[in-house]
């Protein structure tokens, strides 16, 4: 399919990822510096390197410096000085502290990520400075990652590969191993943005599920796929299986807890690809270990890269380290929008993805 920037979202023409880029013989960025004619390649400053072709855009065009690992906030300060565009990654913490450390030039960060919990969105449009990410893109990829949970965690995939590895599979009998049915099952979905319609899609149309959705911004339905929008009450009360699909704000910190995983039924199973801290870890852990809940699969974590204490040890749970777009072909569409993000914005224009449209831009 084809992604084409629209006023801070991308539209979807074809079937390819096709995001624009510069022609190759497109001249570097300039930017104000100190120089014999007054000028200096634009530098950016990107945390890792990234699959696809978004560094050697940003090569042909900009002095760009990969600093190859994520530092410590006093390190990274350090490492962004004179820096007029970042592309930082999710655990990178771009606040007041960061901005200050960058300097006066900084006037576009694109995360590679869609969520934005770790940009201090207020912060860098108080000061002129763009704010890009990565929608879209990663939306299929993450719908199929959370339908793999889902999967796996009803028909205790990674359990049974367990018993596999240890050799205690003794041959087969009617009780063993026994999971949930997913097809016909109830499916709720907390969240119903891009991500949360696609798991709805796929769901519906290929396991004849019923979907309840439950969005503290409302739910708005897509096509003709049927959805029966609910209280958070009833979707928890109501579901065989609960899948979380919001970004992490103040109200949606912990939105599952002691009292909400009480609620659900004893057979239900918890799917979070969305941000670890919407759910309780602790409370998660108590939850599956005393059979509150069947089970659950996570992508992401309430102190990512930790984990809460017993969850390891929690063998109805599957637990992915945050691959939800970890494919090869949407983690480089995340790059290259990324990085054209980055360029729109130094030849003076707004990026494709962005979100802080009010921003009045440095120039």
């Amino acid at each position: 399919m084809r992604w084409v920037g629209r006023k801070g979202r991308l539209e979807r023409i074809g079937n390819e990822f096709n995001i624009p880029h510069p022609l190759p013989d497109h001249p570097a960025v300039l930017v104000a510096g100190i120089g014999d004619n007054g000028l200096t390649v634009a530098k950016v400053v990107m945390t890792l390197s990234v699959p696809g072709p978004a560094e050697s855009r940003l090569r042909e065009r900009c002095e760009l410096e990969i600093l190859g690992e994520i530092l410590a906030p006093e390190r990274y300060w350090e490492s962004i000085r004179g820096a007029d565009a970042l592309l930082p990654q999710l655990r990178d913490r771009i606040d007041d502290a960061a901005l200050d450390a960058a300097g006066p030039g900084l006037r576009v960060v694109s995360n590679y990520a869609v969520g934005l919990d770790n940009v201090d969105i207020p912060a860098c449009t108080a000061r002129g400075i763009y704010v890009g990410h990565t929608p879209d893109v990663l939306t299929d990829a993450t719908a199929d990652l959370a339908m793999t949970l889902l999967l796996s965690a009803a028909r205790r995939v990674v359990e049974s590969d367990r018993e596999m590895r240890e050799g205690r599979y003794l041959g087969w009998r009617p009780d063993y191993l026994l999971g949930q049915e997913v097809t016909g099952a109830t499916l709720g979905l907390i969240g119903f943005g891009r991500i949360g319609k696609a798991v709805a899609r796929r769901a519906a149309g290929g396991f004849a599920m019923r979907i309840l959705a439950y969005d503290p911004a409302g739910v708005v339905r897509s096509g003709e796929l049927e959805v029966e929008d609910c209280s958070l009450e009833r979707l928890l009360v109501e579901s065989d299986f609960v899948s979380c699909h919001l970004p992490l704000t103040e109200e949606t910190h912990h939105l599952i807890g002691e009292v909400e995983l009480t609620s659900m039924r004893r057979s239900a199973i918890l799917i979070n690809t969305s941000r670890g801290p919407i759910i309780d870890e602790a409370a998660l852990v108590h939850a599956l270990s005393t059979g509150v809940i069947a089970g659950a699969g996570l992508d992401v974590y309430e102190r990512e890269p930790e984990m809460a204490e017993g969850l390891a040890q929690c063998f109805t749970a599957v637990l992915l380290p945050h691959l939800g777009s970890a494919t090869w072909k949407t983690r480089a569409a995340m790059g290259e929008l990324a990085a054209r993000n980055i360029l729109n914005v130094l030849d003076g224009g707004t990026p494709i993805a962005w979100a802080n449209p009010e921003v009045t831009p440095r120039r």
